[in-house]
C-alpha cells in the first residue's frame, strides 16, 4: 500500500522523457484537395489548388508538416510549414497545367495522401508567325519563327506553305521543349505562296491541337543575274596552246556577287566583281568541263563550258622484255610515244630519261641490265619534245619490276618420313625456292606423268602413288620442277631412298620348340623360338599360352627371331602355345599354334613301378597266408610238432598259388591267421600249452578253380594240413620272420574274435624254430 505514490511519480517521469524523446503519439486523420474555382477552366483562368491536412496528437508543439503537390504522380511543389493547409497558385492556367493533382503530407515518419483531382485547363493559344522577307528571291534563304508565348510545355510547330490554287502542304515540323521555333526557309517557285503555322502539345490525357496563326503572302521574285562564259581562242585546242576564260555576270542586283570558275570541283579563280579572266597554257589533261558561277548570298546562277585539247604526242609507254624476267636474266626497257601532230613535233627533238624509285638511272633511249633482287622498284620514263617556243614533258605510268626466282632443284620426299611396302603411300615434291606459280611432274614406274600446280603460298604438290613391294622401287620415280619456259629441274628417286624410312612389314611367325613339343619332361628346361621370314626391325615377339589371356613374355630384337625360355617344366605347362610378331608397320601376325605335351619325371616312374612290384608281392604274401588259414579253419585240425633247431620248409599246394594270383586288389597285402582270438584267449592257451601237450589242428581250404591262364592245377576241394610247431612260451611262430596281419578270407573268418584286434600286427623272430608242413590230401585222410 505504501508503494502506490512513488509508482505514479514513476510513471509521470517515464512519461516525461518519452515526451522529450519526442514519442508522444499522434496520427493524420485526413488529407484533403480543392481545385478552384473549378476543375474545368477556360485556357488563361486564374487555378488555385488548396491541400489541406488535419492531424490527431498528444498536446506535441509546433508539429511540422510536408505538404507535396504532385501532377500526374510528378511532384510539383514542396512546402514544409506547421500550418496544417497551404495553396498553389496557377496564373494562368494553360493547357500544360491540366492533370491528375494529389497532395501528400508527411508527418514525422508517417505519410498520407489526398484522393486525386484533375484539373482541366481547355483551349490553346493562337500562335503568331513571322517572316523575316516577304519578297525574297528565288532560292534566297530567310527566317520563319512561329511561337505561342503563353503556352508551356513541349510543343511542335509546324509549317505550311500554300499555292494561290492548292491546299496547305507541310514544309517542316520541328519539335521545341519552348513556346517558339524558328527555321529557314527558301522558295525556287516564282510567284505567290502563302504561309500559315500551327503547333501540337502533348499531355498525358492525349495530344491537343492548336489554331492555325495567320497566314501570309509571300512573293518569290526571279534573280536576274545570268553568268556568260567564253573560251578563247576557241574549246578545241593543241596542248601548249595559250587559252583564255572569261566569266561575265549580267542583270540585277550587280552588288555583292561573287563569280567562280572551277573545273572537276577545283576553283581555278574566284573574284568579288562581276567578272573574270583566267589565261592558262593547254595541256592534255585539261580537256573537260568548265563551270562558271555568280553567286549572290545563298542564290546561286551557272553556266558550263566543254574544252578539248587535243595532245601532240601521246603519253609515254614503259615496256620491259622479256615479259618475265628472272634473276640472272638480262632484260631491257623501252619508252616509246606515238606523235599525233608530225608537223609539231618531230622524233630529232624526242628525249627520254629513265627512273627507278624516282632517281635517274640513265638517258638513253633504251635502258638494259641484268636482273637481280638489288635492280627490283618501281621504274617510270620521261618523254620531253618541243614544239615551236614551248616544251612537253610526259611522264609514263610505274612499271613495277621484281625479278622473278627461278625454281630450285625439288626434293622428292615421302609424306611422314616413313614407307609401308605393300602400302599406298604419297610422295611429296618442293623445291625451297622459285617464283610462283611452280608446275611439278611426278614420273614412275607403271604410271603416267602426273602434274601438279602450285599457285599460292602453303601449297603443296602431294601425288598419291600405288604400293611398291621393294625399297629399291623408289629410284625409279623422278621429279620435275618448272616455273618458266626452258628445261625443268630434275631429282631422282636415288635421294628418295636415302631420306626414306622403308619398313617391310613381317612375315607370319612361326613357333618352334626346344627339344621338340613331343619331347619335353617334368623338371626340364624348354624354349619357345618365334621367327620371321621378313620384316624391318625391331621385331616385337611376344608368346602366349591358350590357357591364359595374358602374355607369357614379350621381347624386341633387332634380329628374325626372338626365343622365351621356361627353365622348370612342369604338368601345368602342357598345352596350346603360339606366338605373334609385330613392328613398325603395326601390322600383328600370328603363328599357327604348337601342342606341347609334358613327360612324367623319369624318377616319378621308377617309383610308380618299385610301388607296383612291393604291392604284388605283399598281395602274393597275403593271399598264401590266407589260403593257408582257411584251409586249417575247414579241417579243424592244427598240427604242432616240437620245437627243434632244424628249419622247416613251408610248403604250398598248386591250388593254393593259383588262389594267390587271382587274389583280388583289396586283398593285397593282408596276412592271415588260422583263428582270430582276443588278447586274453590267446594269453590263456598260451598258459595251456606250456602246461600241456599241445594238440594238432586241422583246417580245411576250399581252393577256386585255377587261373586258364597259369599252370594247370588240381582241381576240386583238397584238405591240407598245416602244422605249426609252438614256441616255449606258447605263441605260434611263423618260418622265415614274415609278417603277419589277421584278416578275412571267402566270409569263413571266426566271428567270435576279438573285434578290437583288427589292427596289423608284426610278429618277429630271432630263428625258425617253428615249423609248418602244408599237404593237400582228400578229405578223409587227415596226416598225424
Amino acid at each position: 500500500m505504501g508503494s502506490g505514490p512513488p509508482g505514479l511519480l514513476l510513471l509521470s517521469l517515464l512519461n516525461a522523457w518519452l515526451c522529450a524523446r519526442g514519442q508522444s503519439s499522434y496520427i493524420i486523420d485526413t488529407v484533403g484537395l480543392t481545385i478552384l474555382p473549378s476543375s474545368t477552366v477556360p485556357s488563361g483562368t486564374l487555378v488555385t489548388i488548396r491541400c489541406q491536412v488535419s492531424v490527431s496528437h498528444s498536446d506535441i508543439p509546433h508539429l511540422d508538416h510536408i505538404f507535396q503537390l504532385q501532377r500526374d504522380d510528378v511532384p510539383i511543389h514542396t512546402y514544409n510549414t506547421t500550418e496544417d493547409s497551404v495553396e498553389y497558385e496557377i496564373n494562368p492556367a494553360r493547357a500544360a497545367d491540366s492533370g491528375s493533382y494529389e497532395c501528400r503530407v508527411t508527418v514525422k515518419d508517417k505519410s498520407k495522401a489526398s484522393v486525386s483531382r484533375r484539373l482541366d485547363v481547355t483551349g490553346l493559344q493562337t500562335p503568331t508567325l513571322y517572316l523575316s522577307n516577304l519578297t525574297p528571291f528565288e532560292s534566297q534563304e530567310f527566317s520563319a519563327t512561329c511561337s505561342a508565348p503563353e503556352e508551356k510545355g513541349s510543343l511542335k510547330f509546324t509549317f505550311y506553305q500554300r499555292f494561290p490554287s492548292g491546299e496547305p502542304e507541310i514544309v517542316k515540323q520541328l519539335q521545341t521543349t519552348g513556346n517558339s521555333s524558328a527555321t529557314m526557309l527558301k522558295f525556287r517557285h516564282i510567284g505567290e505562296i502563302f504561309l500559315h503555322c500551327s503547333y501540337e502539345i502533348s499531355l498525358v490525357s492525349g495530344t491537343r491541337r492548336s489554331n492555325s496563326s495567320k497566314e501570309f503572302q509571300v512573293a518569290v521574285r526571279v534573280l536576274n543575274i545570268s553568268p556568260i562564259m567564253n573560251v578563247l581562242p576557241s574549246s578545241d585546242v593543241y596542248e601548249g596552246d595559250i587559252m583564255e576564260v572569261i566569266c561575265k555576270v549580267f542583270g540585277s542586283p550587280v552588288r555583292n556577287i561573287e563569280v567562280f570558275l572551277t573545273k572537276n570541283k577545283k576553283v581555278l579563280k574566284q573574284v568579288q566583281a562581276t567578272a573574270l579572266s583566267h589565261q592558262f597554257t593547254a595541256q592534255a589533261d585539261d580537256s573537260g568541263e568548265l563551270v562558271c558561277k555568280a553567286e549572290w548570298g545563298n542564290v546561286q546562277k551557272e553556266t558550263y563550258q566543254t574544252i578539248t585539247v587535243k595532245e601532240l604526242f601521246s603519253k609515254p609507254r614503259l615496256t620491259v622484255e622479256p615479259a618475265d624476267v628472272f634473276e640472272g636474266d638480262r632484260f631491257r626497257l623501252t619508252c616509246s610515244v606515238n606523235i599525233y601532230v608530225p608537223e609539231r613535233i618531230s622524233n630529232q627533238t624526242m628525249r627520254f630519261s629513265y627512273y627507278k624509285d624516282n632517281i635517274l638511272v640513265t638517258t638513253a633511249d633504251t635502258y638494259i641490265t641484268v636482273a637481280h633482287p638489288f635492280k627490283n622498284g618501281n621504274y617510270t620514263c620521261k618523254a620531253q619534245a618541243r614544239s615551236f617556243a614551248h616544251s612537253f614533258v610526259k611522264e609514263s605510268k610505274t612499271l613495277i619490276l621484281k625479278a622473278k626466282v627461278p625454281v630450285s632443284k625439288p626434293v622428292l620426299s615421302v609424306v611422314g618420313g616413313t614407307l609401308l611396302l605393300g602400302k599406298p603411300f604419297q610422295l611429296l615434291c618442293h623445291s625451297d625456292n622459285g617464283t610462283l606459280p611452280i608446275t611439278y611432274t611426278l614420273h614412275g614406274p607403271n604410271r603416267p606423268a602426273e602434274h601438279r600446280v602450285v599457285s599460292r603460298p602453303g601449297q603443296q604438290a602431294v601425288f598419291n602413288s600405288r604400293a611398291v613391294f621393294k625399297g629399291s622401287d623408289l629410284t625409279r620415280f623422278l621429279c620435275h620442277a618448272n616455273n618458266r619456259n626452258g628445261p625443268p629441274m630434275i631429282e631422282s628417286g636415288e635421294q628418295l631412298l636415302r631420306s626414306t624410312r622403308v619398313i617391310e612389314p613381317v612375315s607370319e611367325p612361326e613357333l618352334t620348340v626346344l627339344p621338340s613339343s613331343s619331347d619335353v619332361s617334368e623338371g626340364n628346361s624348354m624354349t619357345l623360338i618365334c621367327s620371321v621370314q621378313r620384316g624391318s626391325p625391331p621385331i616385337n615377339f611376344t608368346w602366349y599360352h591358350t590357357n591364359s589371356e595374358r602374355p607369357l613374355a614379350s621381347q624386341t630384337s633387332n634380329k628374325l627371331k626372338g626365343s622365351h625360355n621356361i627353365s622348370d617344366v612342369w604338368g601345368e605347362h602342357a598345352g596350346w602355345y603360339y606366338c605373334v610378331s609385330s613392328n613398325p608397320a603395326n601390322e600383328p601376325r600370328q603363328s599357327e599354334p604348337v601342342r606341347i605335351r609334358v613327360k612324367m619325371a623319369g624318377w616319378k616312374k621308377g617309383l610308380i613301378i618299385v610301388f607296383c612290384i612291393l604291392l604284388l608281392l605283399a598281395a602274393v604274401l597275403g593271399v598264401i597266408f590266407k589260403a593257408g588259414l582257411l584251409k586249417r579253419k575247414r579241417t579243424g585240425r592244427l598240427s604242432v610238432k616240437s620245437a627243434g633247431t632244424k628249419a622247416e620248409r613251408l610248403s604250398l599246394t598248386q591250388a593254393e598259388v593259383n588262389e594267390a594270383a587271382n587274389v583280388t586288389p583289396g586283398m593285397i597285402g593282408k596276412s592271415i591267421w588260422s583263428e582270430h582270438v582276443s588278447g586274453s584267449e590267446s594269453d590263456d592257451q598260451n598258459s595251456e600249452i606250456t602246461s600241456e601237450k599241445p594238440e594238432p589242428q586241422y583246417t580245411e581250404v576250399q581252393t577256386r578253380p585255377a587261373d586258364p591262364h597259369r599252370a594247370p592245377v588240381k582241381q576240386g576241394t583238397d584238405t591240407v594240413y598245416s602244422e605249426v610247431r609252438n614256441s616255449q612260451q606258447g605263441v605260434p611262430e611263423t618260418a622265415e620272420c614274415v609278417s603277419v596281419e589277421y584278416a578275412e578270407l571267402n566270409h569263413d573268418t571266426d566271428r567270435h574274435a576279438d573285434p578290437g584286434n583288427h589292427g596289423d600286427h608284426i610278429v618277429s623272430c630271432d630263428h625258425a624254430d617253428t615249423s609248418v608242413s602244408v599237404d593237400t590230401a582228400d578229405t578223409g585222410n587227415m596226416s598225424d
